[in-house]
């Protein structure tokens, strides 16, 4: 029973997580049309969650918790997870949702290449059909008549696509990172995507002052930053205890959400064509639960 319970909760913790992600793109799609562009947003929320975490955390932040361990693998963490939320911001933002976080998703593919060389996870049958399918599925969504090679044709949709390999290598490590808290690892996260944000947001046009920012739009980063809060947490809390592989088809569940919330909030919709893509990308997530089992 203890057992079940064990396997039980970080898989309804990924699922949370999952529900949330599906839908943490529209408020910033709001700030966005508020005037404040993503990186910025994303610094601001990501900065609230960081100084809620330290109020809470502040004990882990010990020397001996902080440089023992590998600690070089909590700098990887905090800058991989990083450049994967500010580029899916970035995606969702500019381009259409449904087909940035597919491209997101094709996190299997590039999965089986870091688990397999991080943590030693072994490629079967399975794992070969998720390639097959993952590269068949990008290739038909990419694909533009008179075009020689499928490549990204969009800012949005290249956005999904390198967010998705950060996000892929990331979950790796994150796995293998067991010498460090949950909420050390949390801590990172926020102080990585704030820096990487913040980094990004020196290429663009200077965002309004603070004190032109709207009541409704600092209450709307507020809230924001709590849900990135929680999500952080729940979100690592599944990732420390899933194989990898299997974190990342809990996950999915984020399509279904997004795909219901980009419908009924911004009337968005694919081609029959990138519904094709998408159906083998999803195929492939669901191959890969298989791919350590002999």
């Amino acid at each position: 029973m203890l057992t079940a319970q064990k396997n039980l909760f970080p898989r309804v913790a990924l699922l949370i997580g999952a529900v949330i992600w599906g839908l943490l793109w529209y408020p910033y799609r709001l700030l966005e049309q508020a005037g404040i562009n993503g990186p910025v947003a994303t610094t601001i929320t990501y900065f609230i969650a960081l100084l809620i975490g330290l109020a809470l955390f502040w004990r882990s932040l010990q020397t001996p918790s902080l440089f023992s361990n590998k600690p070089y693998l909590l700098f990887w963490i905090s800058l991989l997870v990083g450049c994967a939320n500010t580029a899916y911001v970035l995606g969702v933002i500019h381009g259409v949702v449904m087909r940035v976080l597919l491209l997101f998703y094709l996190a299997p593919l590039w999965t089986i290449l870091f688990a397999r060389a991080l943590l030693q996870e072994k490629l079967n049958l399975h794992g070969y059909c998720v390639i097959s399918l993952s590269l068949t599925g990008i290739a038909i969504m990419l694909w533009q008549p008179g075009s020689n090679f499928p490549l990204p044709s969009s800012y949005g949709d290249w956005m999904g696509l390198a967010g998705g390999v950060a996000f892929s290598l990331s979950n790796v490590l994150i796995r293998k990172d067991q010498g460090h808290s949950i909420q050390l690892k949390s801590l990172a996260v926020w102080l990585g995507v704030m820096l990487v944000g913040l980094s990004c947001s020196l290429f663009l046009p200077p965002p309004p002052a603070l004190t032109d920012i709207s009541p409704e739009s600092w209450l709307l980063l507020l809230g924001t930053g709590l849900v990135v809060f929680v999500l952080s947490l729940v979100v690592l809390y599944g990732l420390t205890h899933i194989p990898a592989n299997q974190a990342i088809v809990i996950l999915l569940f984020e399509l279904v959400v997004a795909a219901t919330a980009a419908y009924f909030l911004t009337n968005e919709t694919m081609t029959l064509r990138e519904w094709m893509g998408g159906a083998m990308i999803v195929s492939a997530n669901l191959f890969s639960t298989r791919m350590n089992r002999e």
